[in-house]
């Protein structure tokens, strides 16, 4: 199995390159666990993410919808 392309790292560099976003707001997010077979990410927002309002919005609408765009594999993002 070529390690670059599974599922799993695919997830870590996009997490990589939207992170800085949330950091900007005082945020982060971690990745708790990727399902490759189901196409199921885990993440948990950090910082001034977990707490704020707009939470699901962001995890859903925000980090979710670009996830699924760019990784056609993901199916489904669960907040842990």
């Amino acid at each position: 199995m070529n390690t670059q392309n599974t599922l799993s790292k695919k997830v870590e560099n996009f997490l990589e390159r939207i992170r800085p976003y949330l950091q900007q707001d005082g945020g982060n997010v971690e990745l708790i666990n990727v399902n490759e077979e189901e196409g199921i990410v885990v993440l948990r927002l950090q910082g001034a993410c977990s707490t704020c309002p707009s939470a699901t919005y962001t995890l859903q609408m925000g980090i979710e919808n670009q996830m699924k765009q760019e990784i056609p594999e993901v199916r489904q993002i669960i907040a842990a």
